[in-house]
């Protein structure tokens, strides 16, 4: 996994402050690759509450995670009861790793 340990405990608090304790977050794509270089980070985050407007708590991840890891190419993912499935989702659990 190409996170550093600080950065992992930031998306982890940032996951939590924003969706509750109980969340968690999946990273998928190139960033679990050792072997790789580069690449956006793109990240799950699932909830078991119901989110009431998504697009506001994705910005509040978003801001917060800039503002805490700096200026950083993120791609992110949220789920909760009411996301319907969908590809992206099985491949980011699929091959992805929970932080």
């Amino acid at each position: 996994m190409r996170l550093a340990p600080d950065q992992v405990q930031v998306i982890k608090s940032v996951a939590q402050r924003v969706l509750g304790d109980d969340a968690h977050v999946i990273l998928f794509g190139s960033r679990t690759d050792d072997a790789k270089r580069g690449g956006d980070i793109d990240l799950l985050f699932e909830t078991p509450h119901p989110v009431g407007n998504r697009a506001t708590a994705l910005g509040q991840i978003y801001a917060a995670l800039i503002s805490e890891l700096g200026d950083r190419k993120l791609d992110l993912l949220l789920c909760d009861p009411d996301t319907p499935d969908a590809p992206v989702l099985r491949l980011a659990r699929d091959t992805g790793m929970r932080l």
